[in-house]
């Protein structure tokens, strides 16, 4: 046992090591005054951020070179895939060796950061804002989801409200004679048919991959998420009969072989290699991901066409959600001292401009785009140097609706065409109305609850449990004290933000 316990402490500390040291290296580095006449040198900044493509960014990645110039820094950047992020994210705040800048994936997911929030380990960067107008550009719902006692120690790093959801084959559709879905009746005969018919003529196709199939349950319950506003008071729906509905729902595609049989274990790239081999016409995904899709599919037949759903309707009406208006959040821990706080929020500023914006998503004019009737038109080299949201876009974003509608090497009919959906998206869309709301209990025990509902909605799919047995579940909670009070201290949460708007 002391063995055990002796790897498992190196462990620790290895992955410490490793993140520490792009956490402190080149420190001191904070712009002193050159020369008289000389310019000031670069100030040497440390970040922590995530990614979600192929490749992150290198350390020459001309894209890096350029926010540099272009804000005097000298940009050390820790890339760290999503797929193990929060893991590391974690390890790291533990360790209490921070760089000068983390991007989280939100202010209460990691329950730590709320911790040190309260002991003041971050700044309080509510009086240095308003001197950053761009930073101040984004919807005022945004800034409100992301502050702590009505205090701003993050900045969100804006993504558009309306960002994807279900999304087809629609290449599909047309080779079948069928129309798109717009109830969830109509999708489960789409969904039959690119079963049998196989449109692609792949062996083993199935109506839908299964990422992200919490949206079935969204689209029954009218709710994005766990919650749904009613009265002016929070409804865990987890509680109601809808949900049951969603259930009956998707055992029918798994009895009927339409989603794949170990759907439950099976990791983010198995689903996307089902929707880009041409075995699935239905999946959930953002729409500039979808373009990515499309572009490694186009390779193989210039006929794929994924496109976004607008909205499916079952007993509660139309349905499609909405996203935080956020990819996450920056903070900046206190041991950062105030001059290089100012710096960092310049960078972020910066990043959040329109010239930022256009460096993040489609780089350097003339390496990475042309401009053809006021549409970049990116090329190869874009890709290759990890533009857009996937990477740069995780720290420098300026707002704008339609930034998920583009996608480096997309041509401007799909642009124009996921334009449309957008505004179709936005008249209909149903907000998170929990993002940034706090339950202590839920910090301590929400996850244990989360994975035994979670477990139980499997088994009752795949036919390892009844339906009986959810009810029982169901009825269990309504009556245990804890989730009782979590849905209390939630509804305590949601009053406290009403009252202050």
């Amino acid at each position: 046992m002391k063995s055990s316990k002796k790897r498992a402490s190196i462990a620790m500390l290895s992955m410490v090591a490793l993140l520490a040291a792009a956490c402190s290296g080149n420190q001191g580095g904070e712009g002193t005054k050159a020369e008289v006449g000389k310019k000031e040198a670069p100030v040497s900044l440390n970040i922590l951020s995530n990614f979600s493509i192929a490749q992150p960014p290198g350390p020459d990645n001309p894209v890096t070179k350029e926010f540099e110039n272009r804000t005097n820094t000298k940009l050390n950047i820790t890339w760290i895939s999503d797929g193990v992020y929060n893991d590391k994210l974690n390890v790291l705040l533990a360790s209490g060796e921070l760089p000068d800048l983390i991007k989280l994936p939100d202010t209460t997911s990691i329950p730590q950061f709320q911790a040190m929030v309260e002991q003041g380990a971050f700044w309080d960067l509510t009086p240095f804002l308003k001197d950053y107008k761009n930073l101040m550009d984004a919807p005022k719902q945004t800034w409100d989801n992301t502050k702590i006692k009505g205090k701003n120690y993050v900045v969100p790093i804006v993504r558009p409200l309306e960002v994807g959801g279900l999304a087809i084959r629609r290449d599909w559709l047309d080779k079948l004679g069928l129309k798109m879905p717009t109830t969830m009746d109509e999708l489960y005969t789409v969904m039959k048919a690119f079963k049998e018919k196989e449109p692609d003529g792949n062996k083993g196709t199935y109506g839908y991959t299964m990422r992200g199939n919490d949206t079935i349950d969204n689209i029954y319950n009218g709710a994005n998420g766990k919650w749904k506003a009613v009265g002016g008071k929070l409804v865990d729906v987890t509680l109601e009969p809808t949900m049951r509905d969603a259930l009956l729902f998707k055992k029918r595609l798994y009895d009927e072989g339409l989603i794949p049989p170990d759907y439950a274990v099976m990791k983010d790239n198995q689903y996307w290699d089902l929707a880009t081999s041409g075995r699935a016409g239905v999946t959930s995904e953002t729409i500039e991901a979808l373009w990515r899709w499309t572009y490694d599919q186009w390779k193989r037949d210039p006929k794929v066409t994924w496109e976004p759903i607008v909205s499916i309707s079952a007993s509660q009406g139309q349905f499609t959600g909405q996203g935080s208006g956020m990819i996450g959040v920056a903070a900046i821990p206190k041991s950062v001292p105030e001059v290089k706080v100012k710096k960092i929020l310049s960078l972020l500023d910066f990043g959040a401009s329109a010239d930022g914006h256009v460096l993040s998503n489609y780089g350097i004019e003339g390496v990475h785009y042309k401009k053809e009737d006021g549409f970049y038109v990116t090329n190869e080299q874009a890709v290759k140097d990890s533009l857009g949201p996937g990477a740069f876009g995780k720290l420098f974003m300026k707002y704008d609706p339609y930034m998920y509608a583009f996608a480096p090497g997309m041509p401007k009919d799909i642009f124009e065409r996921n334009k449309k959906i957008i505004d179709a998206k936005s008249k209909v869309s149903t907000p998170n109305v929990t993002v940034g709301l706090l339950s202590e209990t839920n910090n301590k025990m929400g996850a244990d609850f989360t994975k035994k509902i979670n477990d139980m909605k499997t088994q009752v799919v795949m036919g390892k449990s009844t339906i009986d047995a959810w009810d029982k579940l169901v009825a269990e909670l309504k009556q245990d004290a804890n989730y009782q009070k979590i849905i209390q201290e939630m509804n305590a949460s949601y009053q406290e933000r009403l009252a202050s708007k």
